[in-house]
């Protein structure tokens, strides 16, 4: 298990036998492995060999001592999808899609829950709350559910209703706040304060980031698989859908890890971060400069998982853009919801708001000239679209009355 836990701005060192959530500086703490006394036995031929099918897979550079102590719903093991060369994919010759929505509760949250989840239940926690845009709200409720933990969450009252119907199924005391998630993360901080619940905010404990972490260790065998070789491999481009930004964090990571692990060697990804004109702060802080990115004013998009007005681990999703020479990019809520729409039509794959989003970035830089179109490049679509279904009208659906002895006139052929 892990060794220590080291604030991520100042290094100093915390005990991993306690509950934490922020430094004393304020900031995100991160889990430190002893990686030289593990680097003979966990290997990639190791991995390889395992039947667990689910991201629990990497155990020992995660938050337990044994697999069978994760609290797991079968998280992670999501699929690399290439596209196929229809409609505007056909401009790109090696893109890809990690599709996250083939995770429990049909999102990329689920790996960051289940591992959180994991280490609460085991430090003796019985409640957790946290904020949510959304997609986190579910995972949690199912983690806790499966955990027999209490689960207390605070999301906008214009949360997709989906997430805010499942979490009701799942036992959550869900609460509606006419406002915004960093709303919401106020109101969680002062509740957990008056009843002791632990705070599973983002990257306010150290533990949701090692979850996502594992989507890099898997990219690493994905590409492998599709280079059709046992060597390790990490793609040229990474467009990540950045909110929190817990994934990319991850990722970047879980690349640190493997090198020294000595999987692979110094080559990194360019790193994309990818936001909602409405709501662009890591964007606006990339461009111009700037080690933070303060609040973003009167933040608004429908890709809820984009609607992150404030990040406390944004120092941290900067670093990662700029070690990487990558970039951050925004679109427009009407690009976005085409570029949902565009991934279902031509891809077959149910993208949600923030897939879309990611697809329309790639074809931004793509024209101009940022990418190459022979790059390997890797979009990921971090959620199921169903749960956005209240986005979408059904004008148009073509209704036949089943008397009507014309009813063969409105069929369309094309």
């Amino acid at each position: 298990m892990h060794t220590k836990l080291v604030c991520s701005k100042t290094g100093e060192d915390y005990p991993v036998d306690q509950l934490h959530n922020l430094s004393s500086a304020g900031k995100p703490l991160l889990a430190e492995y002893d990686l030289d006394s593990i680097r003979h036995s966990f290997t990639p031929e190791a991995v390889r060999s395992r039947r667990l099918r689910s991201m629990w897979k990497f155990w020992e550079v995660m938050p337990v001592d044994f697999p069978s102590e994760a609290v797991s719903l079968g998280e992670g093991g999501c699929p690399l999808l290439k596209t196929t060369p229809f409609g505007p994919f056909e401009k790109f010759s090696n893109l890809f899609i990690k599709d996250e929505s083939f995770n429990p509760t049909g999102s990329f949250k689920a790996r960051g829950m289940s591992s959180a989840v994991t280490r609460a239940k085991a430090l003796g926690v019985k409640a957790i709350a946290l904020p949510s845009a959304g997609n986190a709200a579910g995972a949690a409720t199912y983690y806790a559910a499966r955990a027999g933990l209490d689960c207390h969450i605070f999301v906008p009252e214009d949360t997709p209703p989906a997430n805010i119907i499942e979490s009701k199924l799942g036992g959550a005391n869900v609460y509606l706040v006419n406002g915004l998630i960093s709303d919401c993360g106020r109101l969680c901080r002062q509740a957990c304060d008056e009843h002791g619940w632990f705070d599973l905010s983002t990257l306010k404990e150290p533990f949701r980031v090692e979850g996502k972490k594992t989507m890099g260790y898997e990219l690493a065998f994905d590409m492998a698989d599709v280079a059709e070789t046992d060597e390790l491999q990490l793609p040229d481009v990474i467009f990540y859908p950045t909110g929190g930004g817990t994934g990319l964090i991850g990722m970047w990571k879980a690349f640190n890890e493997m090198e020294q692990l000595g999987w692979i060697g110094s080559e990194r990804p360019r790193m994309v971060a990818v936001q909602a004109e409405g709501c662009a702060p890591i964007v606006k802080a990339f461009h111009e400069n700037e080690d933070h990115a303060p609040l973003f004013p009167n933040a608004q998009t429908c890709a809820s998982g984009l609607r992150v007005p404030i990040a406390v681990g944004d120092f941290l999703m900067l670093d990662a853009l700029r070690e990487s020479q990558g970039t951050a990019i925004s679109v427009t809520d009407e690009e976005l919801m085409i570029g949902a729409e565009e991934v279902c039509r031509w891809q077959g794959i149910a993208a949600c708001p923030e897939g879309g989003a990611v697809w329309k970035a790639a074809e931004k830089l793509l024209d101009q000239g940022w990418l190459k179109s022979d790059e390997r490049i890797v979009l990921f679509n971090t959620g199921t679209g169903v749960k956005y279904n209240h986005l979408y009208n059904t004008d148009g659906i073509i209704r036949i009355d089943q008397h009507d002895e014309n009813w063969m006139q409105l069929i369309q052929t094309d």
